[in-house]
C-alpha cells in the first residue's frame, strides 16, 4: 500500500513557481537582443524589393530599372507581339523552360508562364551567354531583344531563339500593386502565392 499524500500548495511552492518564470522571461529578454541583431538590417531589406510605377508606361513602350545591381526590362506589349508569343511552338525553342521565379522550375516557355498580366513582360536584363546587355523595342530577328556583343537573338517573351545564349532571360519574382499600376521587383513567397501566379 502506497501512502498519498494530497497537500495544498504552500506559499513556498507559489515562490518558487514565480521566481522560476520571472527568470526565465528574464533569460529571455537578456538573450533577445542577440537573437534580433542576426535579422537583415532595414537599409538591406529595403534594396530586396522595389516598387515602379509603370501606370505611364504605353502600349510598345519599354523601360529598364536596376533592381539588385542588374537591369530589368518592363516592357508594354502591343496585341501583335502578344499574339506572336503565344503562336511559338516550343518544341522549335533552344530553352523549353519558363525560368520564371515566381513558378515552378519545371514550368514550360510557353508565354503564359513568363507573365502575370499579357500585357506586361517583365524580365531580367543580362544576356544568359556572358552577361551583356542585349538592344530591345523589338530588335533582333524574333522581334524581341538582340545582344550585338555575340549575336543572341530573344523573342517577344524573352525567350532565346538563335545565338550562343544558352537560356531564357529569367523572370524575377514580381507582383501588381495598386490595381496593376505598379509593380513590386522582390516580391516574397508569400505575396508571390497570392498574387494569381499559375502554370499555364
Amino acid at each position: 500500500m502506497t501512502d498519498q499524500t494530497t497537500e495544498e500548495p504552500t506559499r513556498r511552492d507559489f515562490i518558487y513557481i514565480v521566481a522560476g518564470g520571472a527568470a526565465a522571461i528574464g533569460g529571455a529578454m537578456t538573450i533577445w537582443p542577440f537573437i534580433h541583431q542576426m535579422n537583415p538590417a532595414a537599409d538591406t531589406l529595403a534594396l530586396g524589393s522595389i516598387r515602379k510605377d509603370i501606370s505611364s508606361l504605353g502600349v510598345g513602350q519599354e523601360i529598364t530599372v536596376m533592381f539588385r545591381g542588374g537591369p530589368v526590362f518592363i516592357r508594354r506589349r502591343t496585341e501583335a507581339e502578344i499574339a506572336e508569343a503565344r503562336a511559338v511552338e516550343l518544341d522549335r525553342l533552344p530553352d523549353d523552360l519558363a525560368r520564371n521565379e515566381n513558378l515552378p522550375e519545371s514550368a514550360s516557355a510557353a508565354d503564359a508562364n513568363r507573365v502575370l498580366n499579357p500585357e506586361f513582360l517583365i524580365v531580367k536584363g543580362n544576356c544568359t551567354h556572358l552577361g551583356c546587355v542585349p538592344v530591345g523595342n523589338g530588335a533582333g530577328d524574333y522581334d524581341g531583344w538582340f545582344c550585338p556583343c555575340h549575336g543572341s537573338h530573344y523573342d517577344a517573351s524573352a525567350r532565346i531563339r538563335r545565338g550562343p545564349a544558352p537560356e531564357n532571360l529569367p523572370v524575377p519574382a514580381y507582383i501588381f500593386e495598386n490595381e496593376g499600376a505598379v509593380v513590386k521587383l522582390g516580391a516574397s513567397s508569400d505575396e508571390v502565392a497570392t498574387a494569381g501566379w499559375s502554370v499555364a
